[in-house]
């Protein structure tokens, strides 16, 4: 019987050759918003890896959207030209459709590399102002924020349209929006972080205003062929916090607006946060919401084994399945996934000979013929 994992989807006129990807995973090695060979590295492994889509990394919408010194931006013509290196070097290897995840940090930005702490920026280090729905600290170590007024909100919903524009110019096939993990997005959702008295606060329609018109603003810029999706924390794992039901609304809001797929994760909003881990922990969430809206969903979280991929994809808790630590630990998890499950990844010519039982179609390149 025919593999569910390795069976092609459609999204929206995107055809993906299988139902695996590459997670959006922060590098914290850019410079000036501007991406590296580390990311030139880094993700040309992964548009070789077999995986039907590959997503760049929470790329920040303004200087102030990024979570630190180090991670990538999309609002320059620095940037853009920087990034539109690496992607040109994925398309010419790689065989891995290719998306990017817009974003902004809110509270959560002005921050030190996660290997240096992840603590609150200092004067000396750069630190600079963050926004949030409300002036709420993401913790007693941390700064206040400052709430985003009328102008502020146009802002950065106007950064995030600019972001979008520039990544049609680049060429990406799929944008992902970041209303998860704790970022602005999410900090205008969850009633934790959200306590204004205006129309963005308040009741579960006020607190979706915002990263609905940031949604509706994007879509109006980004062609309707091509997939305009959002990723989602589920739960805050917290008390009173942003919830299932909550989540389920949120989805079936950005539905009507034409929003293509949901990408289901959880947390990161409170350091507070109390989460059950295990593998595949947040499949349920994924689960729940597909079947309330029908909607097609990703699902993410200590998915490991090919097999517990395959069951996910099979039994219907969600459409997609995507990895991160699984890939840095494995670059060719996919390759490996496709010969557990007697399927066929793709892989360029130049690996062809790897294994002596690799199956799958090479992918064809004009390769140099001279220096």
């Amino acid at each position: 019987m025919a593999s569910h994992l390795f069976s092609p989807i459609d999204l929206c006129s995107l055809r993906l050759a299988n139902r695996i990807v590459v997670s959006p995973m922060c590098q914290y090695s850019a410079v000036d918003g501007c991406m590296t060979d580390w990311h030139l590295m880094h993700l040309g492994q992964l548009a070789v890896s077999g995986a039907g889509l590959l997503f760049v990394e929470a790329t920040g919408v303004e200087p102030a959207g990024r979570i630190t010194h180090g991670c990538t931006g999309l609002y320059s013509d620095e940037n853009e030209a920087a990034m539109a290196r690496v992607i040109a070097f994925c398309r010419a290897y790689g065989n891995a459709r290719i998306g990017i995840q817009l974003g902004h940090a809110g509270r959560k930005a002005s921050s030190a590399a996660p290997w240096l702490g992840g603590r609150a920026l200092t004067a000396d280090e750069g630190a600079w102002q963050t926004w949030s729905a409300s002036d709420l600290p993401l913790d007693a170590d941390r700064p206040a924020p400052q709430a985003l007024d009328e102008a502020g909100r146009a802002r950065v919903k106007a950064a995030f349209v600019q972001s979008a524009e520039r990544a049609l110019r680049l060429g990406f096939d799929v944008i992902e929006l970041h209303s998860a993990h704790g970022y602005l997005l999410h900090q205008f959702l969850s009633p934790l972080s959200n306590r204004r008295s205006d129309a963005y606060g308040g009741s579960l329609e006020g607190r979706m205003r915002f990263p609905l018109e940031v949604f509706e603003a994007v879509r109006a810029v980004w062609p309707a062929a091509r997939p305009l999706g959002v990723r989602l924390s589920a739960t805050d794992w917290l008390e009173g916090g942003w919830d299932l039901e909550s989540s389920i609304a949120y989805v079936a809001a950005l539905q009507e607006r034409g929003c293509d797929f949901v990408d289901v994760s959880s947390g990161g909003l409170s350091p507070d946060q109390k989460i059950a881990i295990g593998p595949g922990y947040q499949v349920k969430f994924a689960a729940e919401i597909r079947r309330a809206t029908q909607a097609t969903v990703m699902s993410v979280g200590q998915i490991l084994e090919p097999q517990q991929a395959e069951t996910i994809i099979a039994s219907g808790q969600a459409d997609m399945v995507a990895l991160a630590r699984g890939l840095l630990f494995d670059p060719r998890w996919p390759w490996h996934a496709a010969q557990a499950l007697g399927e066929s990844a793709a892989f360029p010519p130049q690996y062809q000979r790897a294994h002596a039982s690799l199956k799958g179609d090479p992918t064809p390149r004009d390769l140099p013929t001279k220096r």
